[in-house]
């Protein structure tokens, strides 16, 4: 670790020196102005004397390099520190920051020197005789003059360029108040003698953004600031100074004018945020690390104008001491100062830091403030502890799922943390596991819960030992409590149980067949109360074949049938049935209980011979009938099989033998040569091989048919096989065409009488038949005055019965006589002209004859229409056939009037 420090001569004055010619030199005389504006001297200095820095680290100080924050002044290796150039000083003090680093290790060290400025005389090493040396008045020896392009003259008269000098920075001070435009050099040039110059300058400031913040007098060369300068807005600016002649030839090189606005404390320090959020766990030892606070000073970070220190004003509350925390007054880093940090007691404290520049200076520096909220975070420093030492609770037996008791218990860390999260356990009394403890994670309590029932007849009670603890362990140095356990007492309460089958499902075996009344077994349930005397009774519940009887008092299975392995509720041989065992408790409580009994199998059933039929030709070749039979029964009482013809008829064994393939197929053929087409019934004795062996004779029915070269029977052969002669077949196909010829002739028959009533019809329109016909118009009503009327009492009628079935009234009936109807004339397809006349005549006839066209011959019955009609009676009118009137002009009229002229006319009918 490096220390860098400041010789203790480095606070010295500075002594003007004489430049010999020989040297060049800036005379740089300019003035400055403090914020009153009265002037004030600057002065020059040079080189300072017994100057220096050391620095000391522990590798000795090999390869340890310097550097300034001034382009003025270095650093030797030494430590000596020296100006590069003539200085113009404006105040009694100078500060600078020198930086030490380590190439090797990287590691930098700064430290501030602060230079004060003296004044002595100006002297070439000797005295002037007659005079005493004493201060010069520096007032004579100032000028407002620089002169950066001085010529000299030679020895021999000859005039030279001189290298042109690096003009030292102007230091302008922020936030001045005038007057403006304010002088801040002059520049001029040695040529101005002979010929006139402007002068002019160029740069940031000048001629570039920000424009005109800097100007110049060209005729003589006086360089002004037209405002105030904020180093925080722009720090510095680079100026080119520029001399020309009249014809704007130059005349000098440009000179670089460097300028710093020298800073103010014009700006307090901000902080990044105002308020600051922090957290430190409770019971932290001093010195823990809570949160960092951080203000910016815009001002200059090099001086003591931007150098911002950091105190805590108030903290609130102040409990349970003043000074919980403190702070770096550098760094700003918050740490606890005191113990006894308790969330239980202070959850929060707030407060107040004050950030001030000028390193903290409260008289001079300026300050601002910002909160820190400081949360005190849990820790488990409180261990979960019941309400109480015992708890108590019931359960019926039998039940699970049922909260027996709650444990609460009192925690005093932050809730809905896992610092109070609650977990239980059962330490004894519970070697069966019947019980479990789940935390509510609303108000933390403990549900003891039954999760393996409980029998009365075992245990009538428990004794539980719990234990609680947290999700979160106990912080370090915290002990259990010995509230953390407490005892459970749970009582267990006895209810009726159903009896139970002790062997459910049963399963027996026995042979079937066995008699009607047989007993099977006992088939008994057990009533697992043991201290309630109750009885138990039995009854069926499933017997699908009903072959079973249960006693009602032990139990005891009968058959009630004879039980056959057979029957078709036997699965795999097992026959199940189900029974019921029911106490006679309060409630009364059942159980079920299934017997399956295996029923073995014994010999039965005789075999069966299989296929029932065949055909095979009618002479012997390799057509065979494969045989085979089917038993009920299973092994060993089935195959193999016998399979033999009985002696009678003695015709079956002359016709037919078999021939056993293997223990289940044999194959039955003809013995003979030939044997007539037909239908034979073959007997065939099938034996199995039970103990003792069951046959049965079977017929078999062989249809014996002529073949073709395929072995296959033809169709003529089959109907003959089927016991038809040829006599009947010939005869049936005969019928069959003469069947078939009659369909025909009637189906041309049909036609051509179809054919001759389409040439007879009318080569005119069917809607211009002149046919009476009735012509059905849409019904318009009157209007909206018209709609009360019930328009179904104008149409006509299709049926009586709604009429009949109306309730008595007058009411207009018109009845279509029942009758057939006669046959129009149906108009040809392509009538021939001769045939009109007839079909017209056809036509008229008909409908004359027609009693079921309208209008029709019935009693009209009107409605009354009641009294004080305006006109006169007509029941006066009558009429009578004596009269000389002549009606014979009614046959004239057609046959609407045909009825009209038969009645009044007398003619005779057309």
């Amino acid at each position: 670790m490096g220390i860098l420090q400041l010789d203790p001569h480095a606070s010295l004055a500075f002594q003007k020196k004489t430049i010999q010619r020989s040297s060049p030199r800036i005379s740089w005389k300019g003035r400055s102005y403090s914020k009153e504006g009265r002037r004030q001297r600057t002065t020059s200095i040079s080189r300072p004397s017994n100057a220096s820095v050391k620095f000391n680290n522990c590798a000795g100080n090999k390869g340890v390099r310097y550097e300034t924050n001034s382009l003025d002044f270095k650093v030797r290796a030494d430590g000596t520190m020296y100006a590069v150039h003539q200085v113009q000083m404006a105040s009694k003090q100078l500060i600078l920051m020198v930086t030490a680093w380590d190439p090797q290790t990287l590691g930098r060290w700064e430290a501030i020197v602060r230079f004060l400025v003296g004044e002595k005389l100006q002297h070439n090493g000797h005295k002037p005789k007659g005079r005493k040396s004493g201060p010069v008045d520096l007032a004579q020896q100032q000028s407002d003059t620089l002169l950066p392009w001085r010529q000299h003259q030679s020895a021999k008269g000859l005039r030279r360029q001189k290298r042109d000098w690096v003009i030292p920075p102007i230091n302008v001070p922020e936030n001045s108040r005038g007057p403006f435009p304010q002088q801040l050099v002059r520049i001029r040039s040695d040529k101005d003698k002979e010929i006139h110059i402007r002068y002019s300058i160029t740069g940031v400031g000048a001629d570039q953004p920000p424009m005109e913040v800097f100007s110049i007098d060209p005729v003589s060369g006086r360089m002004y600031v037209t405002r105030p300068m904020d180093r925080e807005e722009r720090a510095s600016y680079h100026l080119r100074a520029h001399a020309v002649d009249m014809n704007g030839n130059k005349v000098e090189n440009p000179i670089d004018l460097y300028i710093y606005v020298i800073d103010m404390n014009d700006n307090r320090p901000e902080f990044i945020n105002q308020v600051y959020n922090g957290s430190v766990d409770e019971g932290s030892k001093p010195g823990t690390y809570v949160m960092t606070v951080t203000a910016n000073d815009a001002d200059d970070s090099t001086t003591a104008n931007g150098m911002v220190r950091y105190r805590i004003v108030t903290q609130t509350p102040q409990s349970p001491s003043q000074n919980m925390f403190t702070i770096n007054s550098e760094t700003g880093d918050i740490v606890t100062v005191a113990a006894g940090l308790d969330r239980e007691k202070v959850q929060q404290y707030m407060v107040i830091v004050q950030a001030t520049d000028m390193e903290g200076n409260l008289n001079y520096g300026l300050s601002n403030t910002a909160t820190a909220i400081i949360t005190v975070t849990d820790v488990n420093d409180n261990p979960p502890e019941f309400t109480t030492s015992t708890y108590s609770g019931e359960v019926p037996e039998n039940r699970v799922e049922v909260v027996v008791a709650n444990l609460t218990v009192m925690d005093r860390d932050q809730p809905h943390s896992p610092n109070w999260n609650a977990i239980y356990r059962i330490i004894s009394g519970d070697p069966s596991g019947h019980f479990t403890i789940r935390t509510d994670p609303v108000t933390n309590e403990g549900m003891v819960t039954v999760v393996k029932a409980v029998d009365y007849e075992m245990n009538r009670a428990f004794m539980l030992t719990v234990m609680v603890s947290n999700q979160a362990p106990l912080a370090s140095g915290i002990q259990m409590s010995f509230q953390s356990t407490a005892g459970v007492t749970i009582s267990v309460t006895d209810v009726n149980e159903a009896p139970y089958f002790p062997t459910n499902h049963k399963l027996i075996r026995l042979e079937e067949g066995v008699p009607t009344g047989t007993v099977l077994t006992t088939f008994s349930a057990v009533d697992p109360d043991r201290f309630m005397q109750q009885a138990v009774r039995y009854s069926k519940l499933s017997d699908p074949a009903n072959w079973l009887n249960i006693n009602a008092t032990n139990g005891q299975i009968t058959t009630a049938a004879v039980l056959d392995r057979e029957s078709d509720y036997i699965k795999n041989n097992v026959y199940e049935a189900t029974f019921l065992a029911a106490d006679n408790g309060i409630p009364p409580a059942s159980g079920t209980g299934t017997l399956q009994i295996y029923l073995i199998d014994i010999n039965d059933n005789a075999p069966e011979l299989l296929p029932k039929e065949a055909q095979i030709c009618e002479k012997p070749n390799l057509n065979v009938i494969n045989i085979t039979a089917a038993d009920a029964d299973i092994d060993p009482n089935v195959g193999p099989f016998v399979f033999e013809l009985p002696s009678v008829p003695s015709a079956v064994r002359k016709n037919w033998t078999i021939t056993r393939l293997n223990g289940d197929y044999a194959q039955l053929s003809l013995r003979i040569m030939y044997l007539e087409a037909g239908v034979y019934d073959v007997p065939i004795i099938v034996t199995d091989s039970g103990n003792p062996p069951l046959y049965n004779t079977s017929i078999i029915k062989v249809k014996v048919c002529p073949c073709d070269e395929n072995g296959d029977c033809t169709t003529i052969g089959a109907v003959a096989a089927a016991g038809l002669g040829t006599g009947a077949i010939i005869a049936i196909l005969i019928c069959i065409i003469i069947l078939l010829t009659m369909v025909l002739l009637f189906v041309v028959w049909m036609k051509r009488r179809e054919k001759e009533r389409h040439t007879k019809q009318l080569l005119i329109d069917p809607e211009d038949d002149v046919r009476d016909n009735i012509l059905k118009y849409d019904e318009e009503g009157g209007g909206e005055e018209d709609q009360d009327y019930d328009l179904s009492q104008l149409q006509q009628p299709e049926t009586m019965d709604h009429v009949l079935n109306k309730a008595p009234g007058v009411r207009r009936v018109d009845e279509r006589p029942i009758g057939a109807e006669p046959q129009y004339p149906i108009r040809p397809v392509i009538p021939h002209p001769g045939d009109i006349g007839d079909f017209i005549n056809e036509g008229l006839r008909a409908a004359d004859n027609d009693p079921t066209a309208p209008p029709y011959d019935s009693l009209l019955v009107f409605d009354y229409e009641g009294s004080g009609s305006t006109a006169g009676s007509v029941s006066s009118l009558n009429s009578s056939s004596s009269g000389d009137q002549d009606y014979d002009y009614l046959n004239d009229w057609g046959p609407r009037f045909k009825k009209l002229a038969d009645m009044y006319g007398g003619g005779e009918e057309d």
